[in-house]
């Protein structure tokens, strides 16, 4: 392991490509961090079609982070109250084993659940689902992707018949209108935002658009913000629709011939005139005209969004309705134009493709479906029925199953829910009532790992190979190029030999991560995301977007002589094409896309004059998730010291706050202090904070401790973007004990 390796970075789902090279190399000093550790090199690869170079400090620095606070050895205990003994594998897997068993057989097999994570590679997701939606007979798996694209996939798989953003990012270069809601994507995408950018600055006529409660820096750059409340997204999206279509504005032949429903849609959005449209988003009445304008006059529009569209009780709502958008005006399937959704995790669209949520099968297939079922039931060599029909828990479900004994094995990998789900102080007595909890991860400690029983090292990023996908569908071959620490294994090895001792040994016999692989592109053939072209040889040569079918298909070839009768194959299988769509052809059964006709219903818990505040959550720059890597890191650690509250001054001076104060922000779940920014970059009766830090990090300053779980019905994803608060000046003397508590509680002088 002495050469230079190309491999994906690992943390958001830009999926850009680096280069390392190991930290003594012929010649050159070696290289190290500020504490004198080896690192490896890390460099943007300019082979990479999605980033072309490009990286943020996070991919700069995730070198930093690998041999700090690791998980070396299994360790078990019997009740949460006693410490962790270091045991074998063999001792920590038996012991998992034999619980599987004794729930299965005592409370059934819906009685155990999984909840993973965009962090896993597409053999781990691959893997698990086999493992506990074929074998197991559960369909309890859910990841955190629930927490952060459930949303689109929804919003996808009702509009277009399947799921699959149909975009790529050399729209992002190609259009004449970007259209960005819900996304700070300077910040949180920032090498997709860069190439925007860049595009919009060359060409003048381009017009950026984008909508947030927030001046961040992605709004700085924008021809037009709109800073709208929280909750009135579906209002501003039916009013642009209205305008349009009193404008005559629309591809009238586009819909005739390519969508249904829209007569349905022409009668729900006659509601939303500009005016009422304006009053209710807290927006001047010529800057919604304005965004209707350069939508409407726009040959090319490519719409963007994030967290702040899917982390919604009317998540599913909002996607549709931003869809609506390019299907009155017929811009999708072409350069330049449709609807992308920025994913949130390195992964989270491999997990989608291998069918890592609680409602989905590998293939972009559906639990409901029954045909769909049965073709993998064939495929994995199960008995026909063994996959429930009934889709599984969702993350919050598997909560509310702790809470009345239904659950009765919780097995945990590579997320950290005692940080990121919402109404934090139910999810940890929840997790506290957990017979029995088995956490998987490469680092110790979390705060998940104290509700654990059994915990197991987990390989991570560098120290096993595998596959993800990015945004734009681009896989990418994220090779081994380091050793393993202490006795970690990688994830999908973990749950393979699980699988193995329970009796599975003929679905779990693979050599390594290539015979995964080989296995999961498979189960793609015919599907919209069609990988059988794909390979781990092909991989070493060039990163591969789907869709990318076999040229000259040896149907089943390397895995099974059970192969798929022709007729079950999807309809208008896809060709090798960086666009979904191109044709106007949709995975529907009339081909078709629909139409959806909502009204806004607003948030889930609106504001109150014991509440009167509306409270944001989001991402900063340099920080990933709830800090397992950034935290470890000194230059991070050195932008984002601590968490901190952003107030607009006239909120701030009625409640007596001024800029560094500390101030206590109650929810009608639980309460955090936080250091004041007084800001006029957010609306007034709007305040932010963001969501990184946990127990580990900083005293009571967790921002879920004041989300609700409120979900969207069709996605189950929690409205974290939005609660009712208040927020009051911590008194003088308190202050001070606060800030003394936070330097001895946090980790990050040890």
């Amino acid at each position: 392991m002495t050469n230079s390796t190309k491999t994906l970075c690992p943390y958001c789902g830009v999926g850009c490509g680096l280069e390392v090279t190991p930290p003594a190399q012929s010649g050159k000093a070696t290289h190290r961090d500020s504490e004198g550790t080896p690192i490896w090199r890390v460099r943007g690869d300019r082979d990479h079609p999605s980033s072309q170079g490009k990286v943020c400090v996070k991919g700069a620095t995730v070198s930093e982070s690998l041999d700090k606070n690791r998980l070396k050895y299994p360790m078990m205990r019997d009740s949460l109250d006693q410490p962790f003994q270091r045991v074998s594998w063999d001792e920590a897997l038996d012991r998992i084993v034999l619980q599987l068993q004794t729930v299965r057989f005592t409370q059934g097999p819906e009685a155990i659940c999984m909840y993973g994570s965009g962090q896993f590679q597409t053999e781990d997701y691959y893997i698990a689902q086999k493992l506990l939606k074929g074998c197991l007979g559960t369909n309890n798996f859910d990841a955190n992707s629930r927490l952060c694209m459930s949303s689109a996939v929804s919003g996808y798989i009702q509009s277009f018949g399947s799921d699959g953003p149909p975009c790529c990012y050399e729209d992002l270069e190609q259009t004449d209108c970007a259209f960005l809601i819900g996304t700070n994507t300077a910040e949180c995408h920032p090498i997709v935002f860069n190439r925007l950018h860049k595009h919009c600055k060359k060409n003048r006529k381009v017009k950026m658009i984008v909508v947030d409660p927030r001046r961040t820096s992605t709004a700085e750059a924008a021809d037009l913000h709109l800073a709208i409340r929280p909750g009135t997204d579906i209002d501003l999206l039916n009013g642009i629709a209205h305008l349009l279509m009193r404008w005559g504005k629309i591809n009238t032949l586009f819909i005739d011939d390519c969508t249904r429903d829209f007569p349905l849609y022409a009668d729900i959005i006659r509601h939303y005139p500009p005016e009422l449209v304006a009053r209710k988003c807290g927006i001047r009445l010529d800057e919604l005209e304005k965004a209707a304008r350069y939508w409407g006059d726009a040959e090319r529009v490519l719409s963007l969004w994030s967290m702040g569209m899917n982390q919604s009780s009317e998540g599913t709502a909002k996607v549709r309705t931003l869809i609506n958008l390019h299907l009155m005006t017929g811009t999708l399937g072409r350069p330049g134009s449709g609807p992308f959704s920025l994913t949130g995790q390195p992964n989270a669209m491999g997990g989608r493709e291998a069918g890592g949520l609680a409602h989905i099968l590998p293939g972009y297939r559906l639990v409901k479906n029954p045909q769909h079922r049965a073709e993998l039931e064939q495929l994995w060599g199960l008995n026909p029925g063994q996959i429930s029909p009934e889709p599984g828990l969702t993350a919050w479900d598997m909560i509310l199953g702790l809470e009345t004994g239904a659950v009765g094995f919780l097995w945990i990998a590579a997320t950290n829910p005692a940080v990121s789900m919402p109404d934090l102080e139910r999810t940890k007595a929840a997790l506290k009532q957990s017979p029995f909890t088995v956490y998987q991860d490469a680092y110790y400690p979390t705060e998940t790992a104290a509700y654990a029983h059994v915990i197991l090292p987990a390989a991570q990023w560098s120290e096993k190979t595998g596959t993800m996908t990015n945004s734009e569908r681009v896989v990418t071959l994220c090779p081994q190029f380091r050793y393993r620490v202490g006795e970690s294994r990688a994830d999908w090895e973990i749950f393979a030999e699980v699988g193995r001792r329970l009796g599975f040994r003929q679905q779990f016999d693979f050599a390594d991560s290539a015979a995964v692989h080989r296995e999961f592109v498979q189960l793609t053939r015919g599907r919209v995301c069609d990988m059988t072209g794909i390979s781990y040889e092909q991989l070493q040569e060039a990163p591969i977007q789907w869709p990318h079918p076999e040229e000259n298909p040896d149907v089943g070839a390397g895995f099974t002589d059970k192969v798929l009768p022709t007729s079950n194959v999807t309809k208008s299988a896809p060709t090798n094409s960086k666009r979904l769509y191109t044709d106007w052809r949709f995975p529907t059964a009339d081909g078709r896309a629909k139409f959806a006709a909502y009204h806004s219903r607003g948030l889930a818990e609106p504001p109150d004059p014991n509440y009167p505040l509306v409270l944001t959550t989001g991402r900063l720059y340099g920080h990933w998730h709830t800090q397992t890597r950034t935290g470890r890191i000194p230059k991070i650690q050195q932008m984002h010291p601590q968490p901190f509250l952003e107030i607009h001054p006239r909120d701030a001076q009625k409640l007596g706050i001024e800029e560094g104060n500390w101030v206590e922000v109650r929810s009608r779940r639980g309460k955090s202090r936080f250091p004041a920014q007084v800001t006029k970059a957010i609306a007034p009766g709007t305040v932010f904070v963001p969501m990184h830090w946990g127990a580990l990090w900083a005293a009571n300053s967790e921002a879920n401790a004041l989300t609700h779980p409120e979900s969207c019905p069709d996605s189950g994803q929690p409205e974290l973007k939005a609660c009712a608060v208040q927020v009051s000046l911590v008194p003088e003397s308190a202050e001070v004990l606060w800030e003394q508590e936070v330097e001895q509680q946090s980790i990050l002088g040890k």
